[in-house]
């Protein structure tokens, strides 16, 4: 009799820069470092488990900057994201965001390969008020109110995201949904069911491809949108459509990256001077 080895104990594989250099970290430091608003681990997470999730989710999310070109308050959503690690969870689910709190949570088997979707989900959520307003109300997600024909706030960052929707729900002449829309209802629709066909469950396995094509590798952050049974059903956009994404998504982050960079220099000459 074979037993599986519990999935935050498997190897998984990044080729992203030693940011820990070899030493261990504890959900402390992601605190301290990232500016979560909390953290909470569940009384059955052991102290190896503990240790070890620490490690991968402080490289998953270290990888996640890098890619995104933002300074560390990005990845806790300024502050407003907390984290939970091994408490309650539903079965068969590994790791899900809650609006209702903005909880990124983490079961005990750490969900290795979801994270950037989840991560996704609570930028969605948390940006939507900045880009429409009183309009957004409390716990919808941006997707979803881009769907919605909600009035966008005008400024460049959300013309950035504005054009990644339209590229993601629209076709090209903008008079019809996409195709991958529709291959998405399609799906849903052979399952009696709305899941893949929801606006923030379509841009957050979106947002898990355009990562997982970049060079920067690691399969505790985001894994099987290029080569899963999922991936063959159509369930991530094509390489194209994720090309396309790619060059918003990137260029909105990196842009948001270097304008808070930016921001903490002046604050600090300020200082300085």
């Amino acid at each position: 009799m074979t037993h599986s080895v519990p999935r935050i104990q498997r190897q998984y594989y990044r080729n992203g820069p030693p940011h820990r250099g070899g030493a261990d970290v504890s959900f402390a430091d992601l605190l301290k470092i990232f500016g979560f608003n909390s953290i909470h681990i569940g009384r059955w997470v052991t102290a190896d488990e503990l240790q070890l999730a620490a490690n991968l989710f402080f490289d998953a999310f270290c990888d996640l900057q890098q890619l995104l070109q933002v300074p560390p308050e990005v990845i806790s959503l300024n502050g407003s994201l907390a984290l939970t690690f091994g408490i309650g969870g539903q079965p068969g689910v590994c790791a899900h965001y809650q609006p209702q709190g903005r909880i990124l949570a983490l079961a005990k088997n750490a969900g290795g390969g979801s994270l950037a979707h989840e991560w996704f989900h609570a930028f969605d959520h948390y940006i939507a008020s900045k880009m429409f307003g009183h309009s957004a109300t409390r716990n919808q997600f941006s997707s979803r109110c881009w769907l919605q024909h909600k009035t966008i706030i005008p400024h460049y960052f959300n013309s950035l995201l504005d054009a990644a929707y339209k590229k993601l729900f629209l076709s090209a002449d903008d008079n019809s949904s996409s195709d991958f829309f529709n291959h998405c209802r399609t799906l849903d629709a052979a399952q009696n069911r709305l899941y893949l066909a929801m606006p923030e469950e379509m841009a957050a396995r979106a947002f898990e491809k355009v990562l997982q094509m970049q060079s920067l590798k690691n399969s505790f952050l985001v894994a099987g949108t290029l080569k899963s049974k999922a991936a063959e059903m159509g369930v991530y956009p094509d390489d194209a459509l994720s090309t396309e994404l790619a060059g918003l998504w990137l260029q909105y982050f990196r842009l948001l990256g270097q304008g808070l960079q930016y921001k903490t220099r002046s604050k600090n000459t300020l200082v300085d001077g």
